[in-house]
């Protein structure tokens, strides 16, 4: 199919072998999920709504090196050698067999700059069943994991801002978000003086990859903030009860029709732009499989009045919810108050211990896995 596509397309033939045959297995990885339901069918994707990446689908041309403890030498077909940053150990020398080797690479561009992350290939003994206790957790955005224990994990980043806006630079020092504003104004008084369809000058392009330097920044701190709690999660219980969750539903915006519009369109703006950045998809995904390299597992249980119902007595009472970080019982005979998410936390546990518990999450621990390596800085 390759060479036939190669011989039909004529800038599929101007590209190397490899980076032809990369293209042709993502495009048929592509409608294979939309096949199997996991996803829509693939559409085009403009230059600027894609990352920059190239893959390298052969491990044996690479020739790794390692220079020194924080340096490596890598061999990038039409490139050359590139040094990047040795960020995590890599299967080279003698320590590579055909159970424990690199199978390829992907070069990556982002706002930061260039790097590479490689494939490697492990044989990895399945793990035993984690004796830990089990917990539920409750994504939440005043407290971002709440568990069902008391243990809740916190970033420590403020949510809102001091006229009570969602802080959507929350993870930037006040210096950054200085500076990003100054950015952000810079750039809007030089995109007034371009006329329609005229083509951005490059002090404005120049302005606009400063903006994503720091947007990039703190995505790079929220992600590495999100691996590191998980990981320590998955460690220490063997059960993880989460809830089912559909993140499109939770984000619509409520500005509704002219006909009928929507209420309190503002504060509904805020609440999905701060579930957005929580990123609670991605937290379930990292739970799911890190869980799972550590014998544990991961359950979601049904979400209906697991924030309504009261954890203490079990009875579900309008009005309960005070503001979005308080629950209070109505009930007249408990009258018991806390934390929402915590209570939310509980409630999820109970659902899993009385059986509700839905399909176990995928993600199990295989004996033979291709695990990525944390992306290194090429210089």
């Amino acid at each position: 199919m390759k060479w036939q596509a190669r011989k039909d397309i004529d800038w599929l033939a101007v590209l190397p072998a490899q980076a032809a045959q990369a293209v042709l297995k993502t495009y048929l990885q592509a409608w294979k999920n939309c096949w199997d339901g996991r996803a829509d069918k693939p559409n085009f994707k403009a230059r600027v709504r894609t990352v920059m990446s190239v893959d390298i689908p052969q491990g044996r041309d690479l020739n790794i090196t390692r220079v020194h403890r924080r340096w490596g030498m890598v061999n990038i077909p039409e490139i050359g050698r590139v040094r990047f940053r040795w960020t995590k150990d890599l299967p080279v020398g003698k320590r590579a067999n055909k159970e424990n080797r690199i199978t390829g690479a992907r070069l990556v561009k982002d706002a930061l700059g260039w790097h590479i992350a490689f494939r490697v290939q492990t044989l990895q003994a399945k793990p035993e069943p984690h004796a830990g206790p089990e917990v539920g957790i409750d994504a939440g955005v005043n407290l971002p994991l709440a568990l069902s224990d008391g243990n809740h994990q916190d970033h420590g980043r403020p949510t809102r801002t001091e006229n009570g806006t969602a802080d959507r630079d929350k993870w930037l020092t006040a210096e950054e978000k200085a500076k990003l504003l100054c950015l952000e104004r810079r750039a809007a008084h030089r995109k007034s003086f371009r006329k329609p369809k005229e083509r951005t000058s490059n002090r404005l392009r120049n302005t606009y990859d400063q903006i994503r330097t720091l947007r990039a920044r703190a995505t790079r701190r929220a992600t590495d903030w999100q691996h590191q709690t998980t990981t320590a999660l998955a460690r220490i219980y063997g059960t993880l009860v989460v809830e089912q969750l559909h993140i499109p539903n939770m984000v619509k915006s409520a500005k509704g029709t002219i006909e009928e519009p929507g209420k309190h369109v503002a504060q509904k703006a805020g609440l999905n732009r701060a579930i957005s950045q929580e990123a609670r998809g991605r937290t379930v995904t990292m739970l799911t499989y890190k869980a799972a390299r550590n014998g544990g597992t991961v359950h979601k249980v049904p979400a209906p009045n697991t924030s309504r119902r009261c954890s203490a007595c079990g009875f579900i009472t309008p009005g309960s919810r005070e503001d979005q970080a308080t629950f209070v019982c109505k009930s007249p005979d408990c009258g018991w108050s806390g934390n929402a998410d915590y209570n939310a936390a509980r409630n999820l546990l109970h659902l899993y211990r009385m059986g509700h518990a839905l399909i176990p999450a995928a993600g199990r621990a295989v004996v033979r896995r291709t695990r990525g390596v944390k992306p290194a800085t090429a210089r």
